[in-house]
Parts: structure tokens; sequence; C-alpha cells
């Protein structure tokens, strides 16, 4: 498989996971389907890259590509979690926000051929490429991804279970773990945006000043 087909793999996988999730409560088996296509979902954001690095496959269309569908798989389980009542609505709408800003910076850099996560990337200072780029950094966000969406998702069935087979006190720990999850998945995707929103400012100011540039040229 190419980079691009296991990128829309772990899309089918997500919206596949979320088809699911929709009979947790009603069935046991799809509720565990729904978490093994959630953790192939995330698993598989690390395989389209690897295929690109090793086969020299690597191209800045794979690269939009590949945080488009990270983008919809992101978006795609918040906004479902959110429906359930599982995750206050302002969650989704601020990965949302968050993803329309960053990557209208990197469209912005990929202007000037920046784009990716190797050498032409727009992250140039040692603290972006730590929070943004280091495989330590996104195996970590992808690792607290899949905790929090596989939790929420173990978390769908709790209504249904009999009151007298889980306490009251029991119920709300086991919800404050899942808001505890989604807390840490906010602040940390919050954190890894700051890096492109620092860096991305001087390709907005140069956007800024294409039309004096252009306007120049045509008078000469």
């Amino acid at each position: 498989m190419t980079p691009n087909q296991v990128t829309a793999a772990r899309v089918a996988a997500a919206f596949a996971a979320v088809a699911f999730f929709t009979l947790a409560g009603k069935n046991f088996v799809a509720d565990v389907l729904a978490v093994l296509l959630t953790i192939t979902a995330i698993a598989l954001d690390g395989v389209d890259g690897y295929l690109a690095r090793t086969r020299n496959l690597a191209t800045p269309l794979g690269a939009q590509l590949d945080i488009l569908g990270d983008r919809i798989v992101e978006n795609l389980f918040f906004t479902y979690f959110a429906v359930a009542g599982l995750v206050p609505l302002w969650v989704p709408v601020l990965f949302f926000i968050r993803g329309t800003l960053t990557d209208f910076l990197r469209s912005l850099a990929a202007r000037d051929g920046r784009s990716g996560f190797g050498r032409n990337s727009m992250l140039e200072t040692w603290w972006g490429k730590l929070l943004v780029a280091s495989r330590a950094s996104r195996a970590a966000y992808a690792t607290l991804k899949c905790l929090c969406f596989c939790y929420l998702g173990l978390l769908l069935p709790l209504p249904h279970v009999p009151a007298e087979w889980i306490p009251s006190s029991t119920r709300l720990l086991l919800t404050g773990a899942g808001q505890a999850l989604v807390a840490a998945t906010v602040a940390f995707c919050v954190l890894r945006a700051i890096p492109v929103l620092w860096e991305g400012r001087r390709y907005l100011a140069a956007a800024e000043k294409t039309p004096a540039r252009v306007a120049v040229e045509i008078t000469r």
C-alpha cells in the first residue's frame, strides 16, 4: 500500500469505529469492535509516515493528506462524543478552530516549499520541532488520543448498566477519569499548536506583502 492509501484506510477505520460506537450499550461485540477500529485508526497514523520515509515516497501532497486525515479523525470522534453527551460541545469546536488556523498557516508555508515534518518543515526553532515534529511528541499525542477515544467509547454503555451493578460513586469516578483524559488531550493539542502559530506569523506577513510586490512587477 502507498502512504496515501494508508491515510485513506485510517479515515475509513475511524468512520467504521464511530458507526459501531452508535451501537454501544446494545451490543457488547460492537463496542469491542469500535475500540479495536479506533486503535487501528490511530496506529495507522504512524504507518503512513513510516512508509513514506522508508520507501522514499514522501511528497508535499502526502504530507497535506496526512494532516487532513488527522483533522478528520479528531473532529469525527470528538463531534460524536459531544453529541453522545460525553464531552462539552466546545471541545470539537476548539479542535476545529485549532486545525483551521494551523492548516491555514501551513498552506502559506507550503507556497514557499515548506511542508511536512522533515528538512522542509516550516518549523525552524528547536522547541517547535520538539513539540510538533519530534517522534516522541507525535507518538505521545497519538497515544493520548487513542486512550481518550477508547475510554470514552467504553463509557457509552455505562448508562445502560443497572445501578446496583455499579455504585454512583464509582460512576462518578469513571466519568471523571474520562473528563481528565479529555482535558489532557485538549491541553496537549493546544500546546502543539503554539509553535505553528508562532512560526507561521512570518508566512502570514509575507502573504500580506505579496500584492504589493506583484503590483510593482506589473508596473515595470
